[in-house]
């Protein structure tokens, strides 16, 4: 007997976990003031430059002393050169419960060899901050894109920590609020909260981490995209708009476009509430259904933005081909595109939550979620 499909499909059926959901009112028109063909040097390319980096100050509540840089490489760009340029003056202590931040502790221990503790957590769960000593340099994801797991809060990180903390935010900034106070550095990509163009990061800097570029010297060479002082002082223009290589322009000016709306759903508070609003359709669904459920182990550190299913119902087989069976059929149906989970983490579901989701698409995605599920057990 054929199971009924809902009536209802998303109006946008984009669910990936990056590059994200465009804005919802996004249009190509929108870009047309972008200075294609022009230098990122002129007058012109160094006000889109400088207004991204200030709008960003003023969305997400950056405090004044910070600094802001647009640099290459996406988040992964951002993270590389914080770890390259700053870490070495002390021990280390490296913190993953997900994939990339499982990257970053290869990096640091294999590829730099810097003396580290590593501090690790399974899929669905994170590390007690609470035994981290934060006289080490510390360097954590705040949100777990690949484990669907979140830091709840920084409270653990004490004001008056001798070491850095290096924060990998990707997919945490816009969607959650942030602790300035106790990130010295924070990196992010604008191509996943606020659905931007790929392939430019985000490096924001602390007083402290400016005084730490300065004094000290890392033992190794460093790449030319990555170097952030000349003569033991911080290029300035770095962080004003004068970006190390060629930015694209197009990307910029998407951005911008992007925070503007930002702004007009509320700012920061908005897009939090945006992000909660879809995780909690999504949570309330796996409540009332006995065959799915959170990775998250634990509501209190369950992501608002990369949200990660698992199917627990004992009459599936293959956990794998099954989670990957239901998301080929969705997508087939074009009613969610992009959703499987990542290729490290355990077989299930990833569907993106972040700010540029409407809560109607993803009201919209369950029923089928459900369709898609009954239709590949009873191919079984």
């Amino acid at each position: 007997m054929a199971i009924q499909a809902p009536a209802t499909r998303p109006a946008n059926p984009r669910f990936s976990s990056g590059p994200c959901a465009k804005i919802p009112t996004f249009s190509l028109d929108l870009l047309s003031d972008a200075p294609l063909g022009r230098s990122h040097r002129a007058a012109v390319g160094k006000t889109k430059l400088k207004d991204a980096i200030e709008n960003t100050r003023d969305v997400l509540g950056i405090p004044a002393d910070y600094k802001i840089g647009i640099v290459p490489g996406s988040d992964t760009g951002a993270v590389e050169m914080a770890l390259w340029s700053l870490l070495g003056e002390r021990k280390a202590t490296m913190v993953a419960w997900e994939s990339f931040g499982a990257g970053w502790v290869s990096d640091v221990v294999k590829q730099l060899k810097i003396d580290a503790d590593v501090k690790t957590a399974d899929y669905g769960d994170i590390v007690d901050f609470a035994e981290i000593d934060f006289n080490t340099d510390v360097v954590f994801t705040w949100n777990g894109t690949t484990s669907g797991v979140r830091l709840p809060n920084a409270d653990a990180i004490p004001a008056d920590r001798e070491g850095l903390t290096i924060c990998d935010a990707t997919s945490a900034v816009f969607a959650m609020d942030l602790d300035w106070d106790k990130l010295d550095v924070t990196t992010f990509s604008w191509q996943k909260a606020l659905g931007g163009e790929a392939a430019h990061g985000v490096i924001v800097l602390s007083p402290r981490a400016v005084a730490r570029l300065e004094s000290y010297t890392p033992a190794w060479p460093l790449p030319k995209i990555f170097r952030m002082t000349k003569g033991g002082k911080l290029i300035d223009g770095i962080f004003t708009g004068a970006t190390i290589n060629t930015p694209s322009m197009l990307a910029v000016e998407d951005y911008l476009v992007a925070l503007d709306w930002a702004k007009s759903v509320g700012g920061l508070q908005g897009m939090i509430d945006r992000a909660t609003a879809n995780a909690t359709a999504i949570w309330n669904f796996c409540d009332a259904k006995p065959w799915i459920a959170n990775l998250a182990s634990d509501p209190a550190i369950a992501s608002t933005t990369s949200v990660c299913l698992k199917f627990t119902d004992e009459r599936i087989q293959d956990g794998a081909a099954f989670a990957k069976a239901v998301a080929k059929r969705l997508e087939a149906e074009g009613v969610a595109l992009d959703i499987g989970a990542y290729r490290d983490a355990p077989a299930g579901l990833r569907i993106w939550c972040g700010g540029t989701v409407e809560t109607s698409d993803i009201e919209a995605l369950l029923p089928w979620l459900e369709w898609a599920f009954e239709a590949e057990i009873s191919a079984q």
